[in-house]
């Protein structure tokens, strides 16, 4: 699975608060959450992000609560996928039982910018930064969690594993 965007650059410890603060865990409509994504950080965000693009971050991008609501948000803006120095571990999780890729590429992360064009193959462990660009490597990701993103998610995998076995 290839993914190519624009790059959005973050910072380190870029929280769950962060990304969708506690004011909108009320709903789990996820345009509704999309339309809050980032807003502390950049409130104008979640309106220019485009579907496909790339969040390019820092150290334990994630951090702090367990909510779920911020990778779900994060998706409902089209982001095609996340790259990061590193993630809190329970995001990276809840990243991808909800089918969002999160890539831990330190190099990768530290040398893209905002705006530059990104291109990531997710099986072969492959960021490319730019048309052309340098290319950097990250261990692929494993089997199981790459049936999770081509499904969709968690919910989406279970339901067709259901089916096959009846």
């Amino acid at each position: 699975m290839t993914l190519k965007g624009k790059a959005w650059k973050f910072g380190d410890d870029v929280d769950t608060d962060l990304i969708i603060p506690a004011r909108y865990l009320n709903t789990t409509d996820t345009e509704e959450l999309a339309r809050h994504c980032l807003e502390p950080v950049r409130p104008e965000w979640a309106g220019e992000v485009a579907p496909g693009d790339i969040i390019v971050a820092g150290r334990n991008f994630g951090c702090g609560s367990s909510r779920e609501h911020a990778p779900i948000a994060i998706k409902g803006c089209g982001v095609a996928a996340v790259i990061a120095v590193s993630f809190a571990r329970i995001f990276y999780r809840n990243a991808f039982n909800i089918g969002l890729p999160v890539v831990e590429a330190p190099e990768a992360a530290a040398a893209i910018a905002e705006g530059d064009t990104v291109e990531i193959v997710l099986e072969e462990g492959v960021v490319r930064r730019g048309e052309g660009g340098e290319t950097f490597r990250f261990a692929p990701i494993p089997v199981f969690m790459m049936d999770l993103v081509r499904e969709g998610g968690l919910i989406p995998w279970l339901q067709k594993e259901v089916k096959t076995e009846r």
